[in-house]
């Protein structure tokens, strides 16, 4: 539960934009929903503390950050590749979310459509180069990050907030700056990039590190990763999902739905309502996340409704 605070960031962001965040599990009740927010709260705590630590020793002087580094433009540097980072992580989330759907469900944003004619374009090389110059760029951020957020008590210097010896060995392990950088530069932008992937298409600056990701990639400092990549393809015998379910428009002009006899049905087995909870009006969605025996009723008819279909195509059978 320490990066449960994550959940409370994208709850955040959902509640500014007033879009719901669509989930396939039950909305939480009783003892689920005490835990879940006894959770959230001790991980707020937990993060909270470890800001507090880390921005004091910044403006202290006391972290392993370059000497010549001002306190000022240190804290600057800190939150703003913490940003960085954290949008990486969330455009790969968003990127492969919106890899497998069709093009005219990618929005009309001027950005997001010049991001995605970037990044599938020709055989959709550019997505996996963007992988490479990401975890280049992200490498690179973490570097200095890292000097950022480690503190280092020159001797004869006091301890943060006058703590014990025992308790400031501790703070310069580097944990805290660790649990920063877990929630606020990855956990909670992937999670926000997983309920709103158009929208995080739209950001210009998504564009920008794109362009960025797969110029550190055209360098050629990582392409040892294709060779790599196209050995364990070979090995393995992989092959691209288009060839066993198609592109996203040739599913869609077959109407290719779920596959019955794979649905697995009975109790604990809720049925899966194929595209009804995302074509189902807004005020329907909401009443399933305020009351959570309409969705139950529904999949319990739905449920209902596919056995006895079963039932009488088996009797028509024999």
């Amino acid at each position: 539960g320490f990066m449960h605070c994550s959940y409370l960031i994208q709850m955040l962001v959902a509640a500014l934009s007033g879009k719901p965040i669509e989930s396939n599990e039950p909305p939480k009740s009783g003892f689920t929903l005490i835990f879940f927010w006894a959770r959230a709260i001790m991980s707020l705590g937990v993060l909270a503390f470890c800001l507090t630590v880390t921005i004091k020793a910044l403006f202290d002087g006391k972290t392993t950050m370059w000497a010549g580094v001002p306190n000022a433009v240190a804290v600057i540097l800190f939150f703003l590749l913490m940003s960085v980072v954290g949008l990486l992580e969330g455009m790969q989330i968003a990127f492969f979310a919106v890899a497998k759907i069709r093009k005219e469900e990618r929005g009309d944003n001027f950005f997001a459509k010049k991001t995605c004619e970037l990044l599938f374009k020709g055989k959709g090389r550019n997505l996996p180069g963007f992988m490479i110059g990401r975890q280049l760029c992200v490498v690179s951020c973490m570097f200095v990050v890292a000097r950022v957020t480690s503190l280092e008590i020159e001797e004869g210097e006091e301890n943060i907030f006058g703590v014990s010896d025992g308790l400031q060995n501790f703070f310069n392990t580097g944990l805290l700056g660790a649990i920063i950088t877990t929630i606020l530069g990855s956990i909670s932008w992937q999670l926000v990039a997983s309920a709103f992937p158009i929208a995080m298409l739209s950001n210009p600056f998504t564009y920008i590190f794109l362009n960025i990701c797969l110029g550190l990639e055209a360098t050629g400092i990582a392409s040892g990763a294709w060779v790599l990549a196209a050995i364990h393809k070979k090995i393995a015998g992989f092959q691209r999902d288009e060839v066993y379910i198609g592109t996203a428009e040739e599913r869609a002009a077959k109407n290719m739905g779920d596959d019955e006899d794979a649905l697995h049905l009975g109790a604990g087995h809720a049925l899966k309502l194929p595209g009804f909870a995302d074509g189902a009006p807004d005020a329907l969605k909401e009443l399933f996340s305020k009351d959570p025996s309409v969705r139950e009723y529904i999949e319990g008819y739905m449920e209902e409704s596919a056995k006895k279909l079963a039932e009488a195509e088996a009797g028509e059978a024999n």
